[in-house]
């Protein structure tokens, strides 16, 4: 059996969410200028152009891309040839809790949903394990912000429903957000599954590389999205949204769940593999 000591699991966690309060993914980036060059309404490219400023003020100066710095989630792939003898959890909420003190993240968490009650270190995350092969630890880190995650939603369809019946809904659930959600969007799809696990499904989604080739049905759900002339930060505008990914999963034969999670531009996570 191999052990992971857990001093390196709390250093690769607060190391990864600082980082990633800062630096947006490149591949975001670059479709920032993409829609820059495409983008013909002025107000849309004086947006676009201060999304990319942002950025890089963000990665040089070293402060947060957003005021919103999220809600931790966390997915662990474990090893089954791995042994810990302390919390894993509690190892990584130490690293969430130094992270949000020492990088000068704002505290969002609230201990009791009713009370509203702060913890004042942004813990606990939201952690979701899966078991794997091999001696491995996969951490996938997200910081998910409030306004996006606030306009998702989750519809239990009819199993009879088509794949314009779903795309209708997204546009629905996009054109209710407008400029709420921030923006251009990265979208989520998760289908199937049951109550729970659409919208696991559509988190899990947007954790994907933007560069990944599109499907038919990513493609022209981004296309109808990209028609609403919502546009960056809600101003107007063809760049609604930078890319949907759709994740699937087997569900009973009478229902048909489906969950759209949405991501803001600010989309800050990482990988790392120990």
């Amino acid at each position: 059996m191999r052990e992971i000591k857990e001093e390196i699991i709390i250093d690769k966690v607060c190391g990864s969410l600082i980082s990633m309060s800062e630096d947006l993914p490149m591949e975001v980036i670059d479709r920032f200028k993409k829609a820059y060059q495409e983008e013909q309404d002025e107000r849309s490219k004086h947006i676009l152009e201060q999304l990319i400023e942002n950025a890089e003020v963000a990665k040089t100066k070293h402060i947060s891309l957003c005021q919103d710095t999220g809600i931790v989630v966390v997915f662990l792939k474990v090893g089954y040839d791995l042994h810990f003898n302390y919390d894993l959890y509690a190892a990584i909420n130490k690293g969430v809790s130094i992270a949000y003190k020492e990088g000068f993240l704002r505290k969002s968490v609230v201990k009791d949903p009713l009370n509203r009650i702060n913890t004042n270190d942004n813990t606990p995350a939201i952690i979701h394990t899966e078991l794997v092969k091999g001696d491995k630890l996969e951490i996938e880190i997200m910081m998910k912000g409030a306004g996006s995650e606030n306009m998702s939603s989750l519809k239990m369809f009819k199993p009879t429903a088509s794949f314009k019946d779903i795309k209708d809904y997204v546009l629905d659930v996009v054109k209710e957000a407008g400029g709420k959600a921030c923006p251009p969007l990265i979208i989520g799809l998760g289908i199937g599954g049951d109550f729970e696990e659409a919208p696991l499904l559509a988190k899990k989604a947007i954790l994907r590389n933007l560069d990944e080739k599109e499907s038919k049905e990513e493609l022209e759900i981004k296309e109808e999205v990209n028609k609403l002339d919502i546009g960056p930060l809600g101003f107007g505008g063809k760049t609604t949204c930078l890319g949907v990914k759709i994740e699937t999963y087997p569900c009973h034969i009478a229902s048909l769940p489906v969950a759209v999670n949405l991501q803001c531009h600010a989309i800050r996570h990482r990988k790392v593999v120990i």
